[in-house]
């Protein structure tokens, strides 16, 4: 027996391979096929079975292609349905894979049809748990998103998964493997931990969850201080349910380099959406018009998916030369398939062709230090209210970038403000859309707050929230 943990950073997500005896099963695996049909082919193996967790929200699967590529069987757990042919597991069902076995346990509560698979090794001993969104390290799965298909509030899915989690997990050995979907910064939870794997009997004396003392307080636990959800949650469920056009198919459109007039052409009339991948270091010195910068080296696609909301908005790629593939797989991923193609040289070839080019007004911290003037001077901190809360500057006002679409509305285009994250790269997502709705009263941190803690302005970071932290923009 062999198993293989494919982790994918920028999702926080885990897929997982695992072979005996000349079979092989895939447990959640990614969008793209082509990694796991290429391990397949190596090992020699004959993939029998892939095993859905669950209808995941905040990737799409790709056990449809792979399903149709390979003559492997889906399978979801109990009250799963779906468009495509599946297996729906009764809960306790045993799967053979080569002289192993893989035994559906149904954990309801994360989404109706959550199941952790159990694996049994060749000599019949439970061996390790794929535990999808239902128990995670450090964690358990957030019980709000299913709450309008299942018909119940957060709080009775909670119950669920309580109850879930005591019948079904806590009674299994310590010794047993922990494999989860998902680790530290997906959305799926909000206290995961860093690591990937873990054992059960650690998880049982660390688990916050796990060490809530009765229901009413295990609900209460993991439903409060829940964020919402990403907008393109609910369209990545759909897409897992129903199936979705073939990933080599929008790899093919996708991978449609077009000159400056061609680009341009097809921006106007097909009201594209042009998405810069850039790194913010290069996008503010000059960038197409109405363009969104969100940089391929960071948290590109759930970032993608929160601020562009809609999957089906045609799009077209602003890439570094020859990370073009790379943008087309990774917006996949999380249900973009309407690329329609890249502009070919990428910036350089537009300012080559003498069209029109925008900026963004950035300063370094240091800068910032010698200009800000406090009591007069407006700051806007796009980063999380956890990291806010945490440390800012004083009178800063707090406005994360995942809600700029609601509180893009509250600002005064006459009123200059400085605009800053912890870095840099989700402020200049947040300047380009700003830019793009056409407001032009603010300047930028280059380093954001990690540098401006750097400069004299140090003596007035503040670790608590400030009570104008409401005041209309």
């Amino acid at each position: 027996m062999k198993i293989e943990q494919i982790y994918t950073g920028c999702l926080a997500q885990g897929a997982y391979y695992i072979t005996s005896n000349g079979e092989a099963a895939i447990i959640d695996p990614l969008r793209e096929t082509a990694p796991y049909i290429e391990r397949l082919e190596k090992d020699k193996v004959v993939l029998k079975y892939i095993f859905e967790t669950h209808f995941h929200a905040d990737f799409v699967s790709g056990h449809v292609d792979l399903s149709k590529k390979t003559g492997a069987s889906i399978v979801y757990g109990p009250n799963a349905e779906s468009e495509f042919d599946m297996i729906v597991a009764k809960d306790n069902q045993e799967f053979k894979i080569g002289n192993i076995s893989i035994i559906a346990l149904h954990t309801p509560g994360h989404t109706m049809e959550s199941t952790t698979y159990l694996i049994r090794d060749e000599n019949g001993k439970d061996y390790a748990i794929f535990s999808g969104d239902t128990l995670f390290l450090g964690d358990v799965g957030r019980p709000d998103l299913a709450q309008k298909s299942a018909h119940m509030t957060q709080e009775e899915l909670a119950g669920l998964l309580y109850d879930s989690l005591n019948k079904k997990i806590m009674p299994l050995a310590d010794d047993l493997i922990v494999y989860p979907a998902h680790g530290a910064g997906s959305a799926c939870g909000k206290n995961m931990s860093k690591e990937t794997v873990d054992n059960l009997g650690n998880q049982k004396k660390t688990n916050y969850a796990l060490n809530q003392p009765d229901r009413n307080s295990f609900i209460e636990a993991v439903t409060n201080g829940l964020l919402a959800p990403p907008a393109y949650f609910g369209q990545n469920v759909s897409m897992n349910k129903k199936g979705y056009k073939s990933f080599d198919k929008v790899l093919e459109t996708g991978l449609n380099g077009m000159d400056p007039d061609a680009f341009e052409a097809i921006a106007e009339s097909q009201n594209a959406l042009i998405l810069d991948t850039r790194q913010n270091s290069v996008f503010f010195k000059g960038f197409i018009p109405q363009s969104v910068n969100i940089g391929l080296v960071g948290d590109f696609a759930p970032w993608t998916g929160a601020l562009i909301v809609d999957v089906e908005q045609p799009l077209l790629i602003v890439a570094e030369n020859g990370t073009e593939e790379e943008v087309i797989t990774r917006l996949s991923r999380v249900g973009f398939d309407n690329v329609l193609g890249y502009l070919k040289g990428g910036f350089e070839a537009w300012l080559a062709s003498g069209k029109e080019a925008d900026t963004v007004d950035r300063i370094s911290a240091f800068q910032f230090s010698k200009e800000f003037e406090l009591g007069k001077d407006l700051v806007i901190d796009i980063r999380k209210e956890s990291e806010f809360s945490l440390e800012h500057v004083e009178d800063a006002v707090n406005r994360p970038l995942a809600q700029i679409n609601d509180w893009i509305h509250e600002i005064d285009p006459e009123k200059h403000f400085y605009l800053h994250c912890a870095g840099g790269y989700r402020s200049m997502a947040a300047a380009s859309i700003l830019e793009a709705r056409g407001f032009r009263n603010f300047t930028e941190i280059e380093g954001g707050f990690q540098e401006i803690k750097k400069t004299d302005l140090s003596n007035i970071i503040s670790s608590t929230l400030n009570n104008n932290a409401c005041q209309i923009l």
